[in-house]
């Protein structure tokens, strides 16, 4: 195994008086659905030098050590006179308290959230503070007549951007990041970063649709000649189509026929990392999800969604054995506001005890409502293989309210029209019947898939389709590790793989495998199979074209014959 390349600050100039230093990880820093493609991260940090000197955003506590070493090699940080923070989080606190301690006086920039979370951060420090509401701006002279953009999220309420119109730059934060490592300071041939960053809306901005709209107006008051977000290659290249990106995939998600609120407090970001496991199933089943963190939210906006919503969805974390306020608040609305016809869900995670979840569940229980999926209690930090279940929970609770609703168009009968005899001609397309297995950490899934295509010689390559709600779709991004069991005719394996699997429900209890070099499962039953590693991906419609090459494979029965499916209409499995 190669070894990873250990941590360092990469620093580059980008304009008058302006340079970014990007903490660089190669290994993944956190277990969050946002870092599963697991191809590192960079912390981006800007340093303005006016008259006065301005640093924006600097790294978490993983990085406090090199970072400040590699500043000090480069600026005197006595000079730092403010620190602007584009969000807060608790991993901040370790470099903030080091900057103050080089520089007493810096005056900090944020958002009202923004200076209530910091001081709870740093709550025996006197600290300077420049609470930004509206319309305030800071001039750093020499031209950085610096402007702010507040465009909180319930993710990150605090959310705060910053427009510098002397280099035309706009500090975004969160948005048109991607979590990827490499030495490209900007996005030359920018089309290699879509996957990671369309991975990164789906993850984080898509339950934010609606906020995410509202930004989009905000950021097109002003001109950049590039965009400088908190995480991986600063966007110049690609920036007009990544903003049309942004603005179409929010509208898709504002326009879906069925809608879930999710309703969630978090005490040490576990609650919240389920909440957005959640919400990434549910919007990979093509249902728009509206994410409301009650700690911020005004009980209009929490009643007017769960009225508006055609299922919710509501998580907390057991704070001294009970639910936080703001969860107990949310609960009465949502048991005096929404019908009980509408499906619901519970999760929450804790230390020692899980009594707030059991109150929500109970009190739902006890109203009469109906549960879309088990509830989901996690003890501690979620592990891969607990984010895995929770995304099956929320692809599950999307599918049952599609069901409810009839998103799906009725097929006419054959005959009918020119569209049904098409869709009969498309299922007379044959496919060899297999069985898709991958991990990921403690993480592993397994697919029937019959839309499978040898597509090239060298290297001996296939096509698989994935539909988008699949549970395995997210463990087949490019470079991910997977087997290919092609099955021999016969029924027992086939019959196992085609029922209907409950979240983190282990798909092969009393199927025997062995493991792969690769370490997913090979089906000692199967005709053959293919150790493979995905190379690309295709959006098609309503699934993913997958590509692989096969690196390793063996025939494990000479004188089987290669299962096929037999469909009647191209329009349905």
């Amino acid at each position: 195994m190669q070894a990873i390349k250990k941590r360092d600050v990469q620093v580059f100039p980008l304009e008058a008086e302006t340079r970014v230093m990007r903490s660089r990880t190669w290994d993944r820093l956190k277990f969050e659905i946002e870092y599963a493609l697991q191809r590192g991260t960079t912390a981006n940090t800007y340093l303005i030098e006016g008259t006065q000197n301005a640093l924006i955003d600097p790294p978490g506590e993983s990085f406090t050590e090199i970072f400040l070493a590699a500043l000090q090699k480069r600026f005197d940080p006595k000079q730092i006179d403010y620190v602007i923070l584009g969000h807060v989080n608790p991993n901040r606190g370790v470099t903030i308290k080091a900057l103050l301690e080089m520089s007493p006086g810096i005056t900090f920039i944020c958002s009202n959230p923004g200076a209530i979370a910091l001081r709870g951060i740093l709550p025996d420090l006197d600290l300077k503070i420049n609470v930004i509401r509206g319309e305030e701006s800071l001039d750093l002279g020499e031209g950085h007549h610096l402007k702010f953009i507040l465009t909180p999220t319930p993710r990150w309420p605090d959310s705060l951007c910053t427009y510098d119109p002397k280099t035309k730059i706009l500090y975004t934060d969160k948005f048109f990041g991607a979590h990827i490592c490499g030495d490209q300071v900007f996005d030359e041939g920018s089309t290699i970063f879509n996957e990671d960053r369309r991975y990164y809306f789906d993850c984080l901005m898509a339950p934010h649709a609606r906020q995410v709209e509202t930004a989009l107006d905000k950021f097109s008051e002003f001109e950049p000649k590039f965009y400088a977000p908190g995480h991986g290659p600063l966007v110049r290249y690609g920036m007009i189509d990544l903003t049309k990106d942004y603005q179409k995939w929010s509208q898709q998600e504002r326009e879906r026929e069925a809608t879930v609120t999710l309703l969630y407090a978090s005490a040490y970001g576990n609650t919240a990392a389920l909440a957005q496991a959640i919400a990434h199933g549910i919007t990979k089943a093509g249902v728009s999800v509206e994410s409301i963190n009650c700690e911020f939210a005004e009980p209009a906006e929490i009643q007017a969604a769960v009225e508006k919503a055609d299922g919710f969805i509501i998580g907390s974390p057991t704070l001294g054995g009970h639910a936080p306020t703001q969860i107990q608040t949310a609960l009465g609305i949502v048991l005096s506001t929404a019908a009980k016809t509408k499906l619901a869900g519970v999760f929450g995670s804790f230390g020692w005890s899980g009594e707030a979840v059991d109150l929500l569940e109970g009190k739902l229980k006890d109203a009469g409502y109906r549960l879309g999926f088990e509830t989901i209690r996690v003890k501690f930090k979620p592990t891969d293989a607990t984010l895995q279940m929770c995304e099956e929970a929320g692809t599950d609770f999307a599918q049952s309210l599609k069901r409810a609703k009839k998103v799906r168009p009725i097929r006419q009968a054959v005959g009918e029209s020119q569209a049904a005899r098409t869709e009969q001609a498309v299922g007379r397309i044959l496919g060899s019947l297999c069985v898709m297995t991958t991990k990921k950490g403690d993480a592993e899934s397994a697919m029937l898939a019959s839309w499978v295509s040898q597509a090239t010689f060298n290297p001996p390559g296939f096509t698989v389709a994935v539909a988008k709600d699949r549970a395995i779709e997210s463990m087949t991004h490019i470079g991910d590790k997977l087997v290919l069991n092609i099955l021999a005719e016969g029924r027992q394996i086939r019959k196992h793989f085609m029922k209907s699997f409950a979240p983190g429900e282990n798909r092969f209890a009393d199927v025997e495998t062995t493991e792969a070099n690769n370490g997913c499962a090979i089906l000692s039953g199967a005709l053959a199979y293919l150790e493979c590693t995905v190379q690309n991906r295709m959006e098609c419609g309503d699934h993913w074209l997958v590509y692989a090459v096969a690196e390793d494979g063996k025939v494990l029965q000479s004188d089987g014959v290669t299962a096929v499916h037999h469909r009647k209409s191209g329009s349905y499995y």
